[in-house]
């Protein structure tokens, strides 16, 4: 479930007023609450304000009931666990919890500029300068993330927010996971899914780097490469890697070449997240700021 809102005047705030607000042990008497932002299976998110700080966030308040209905409890914990550790400009902050008999909040960073997936629907496929930007952002992300034992697992546009300034922002670590070794675990969205993991193989960090790839075809098409009517066809294109590039949108041949480098089979053959800031089409393209502004 992601974070999100319309276009809303965002509050300065000092690091010391920051990092009060995560030091303190909160209640839900400590927030004013605001408007619902969004809804997900186990609940919601509304804009709030932290009384004593004044600082303008998003709070996501689950069932417990429902959380353990669908047995997640577990999940939560390492969701909440890995994302309050990460400090990355391309990353929404988990402030911290709290919780009481029935609910658990998560007191999350703001993105004021909305879902990039409604952004996405709305723009049908988006500029090379756009996509190059994102992607750009999201390579230096998982970068980041990789380099603290940390693999996302589940990269796609209804898991993306956008910033203040119009930056991107992986806000849902829900499959994430923090290993130092291979993972077995078949999770993600199908369209996003690597060969190995419809396999059920072992997988390793690379398998969010053909997420980017998939990822990076659907900014520039508009749908993701491997999509089918039946679920059965999608699991056959992934693992065939039938990439297939249509005539319109026209798109340079450096972009579908960085597309094609990513969405490689043999997940040792696929291009390192480094080699793909160094990639041509992105040096070309990418707004050195991260910020993409229309």
């Amino acid at each position: 479930m992601a974070v999100a809102a319309e276009n809303q005047p965002q509050e300065k705030i000092t690091t010391t007023e920051a990092s009060a607000v995560e030091k303190r042990r909160w209640t839900l008497n400590d927030f004013d609450i605001g408007k619902p932002l969004g809804r997900g299976k186990f609940g919601h998110v509304y804009l709030a304000r932290e009384k004593r700080s004044n600082q303008i966030v998003a709070l996501k308040v689950l069932f417990k009931s429902q959380l353990q209905q669908s047995q997640v409890e577990h999940q939560l914990r390492r969701e909440v666990e890995i994302q309050s550790h990460l400090r990355h400009s391309n990353i929404l902050r988990l402030y911290g919890y709290f919780y009481d008999q029935k609910r658990i909040y998560l007191v999350l960073e703001y993105a004021p500029k909305g879902e990039l997936y409604k952004e996405l629907q709305k723009c049908k496929y988006f500029s090379e300068r756009r996509a190059a930007t994102y992607i750009a952002s999201l390579a230096r992300a998982l970068i980041y993330c990789h380099g603290k034992h940390v693999i996302h697992r589940d990269i796609k546009p209804e898991n993306l927010l956008i910033g203040a300034q119009g930056e991107l922002k992986i806000a849902d670590f829900g499959w994430s996971v923090h290993t130092f070794n291979r993972r077995r675990t078949m999770c993600g969205t199908l369209d996003y899914l690597s060969p190995e993991m419809v396999e059920s193989v072992e997988h390793d960090a690379s398998v969010d780097i053909w997420s980017l790839g998939v990822l990076c075809y659907e900014f520039l098409y508009g749908v993701p490469p491997f999509e089918a009517k039946e679920h059965s066809d999608t699991y056959r294109r992934i693992m065939q890697v039938d990439l297939k590039f249509p005539p319109r949108p026209i798109i340079s041949s450096t972009a579908k070449d960085l597309i094609s480098q990513m969405l490689v089979k043999e997940c040792s053959q696929r291009l390192p997240l480094h080699k793909v800031l160094e990639h041509p089409w992105i040096v070309q393209n990418s707004e050195p700021s991260g910020v993409y502004k229309s």
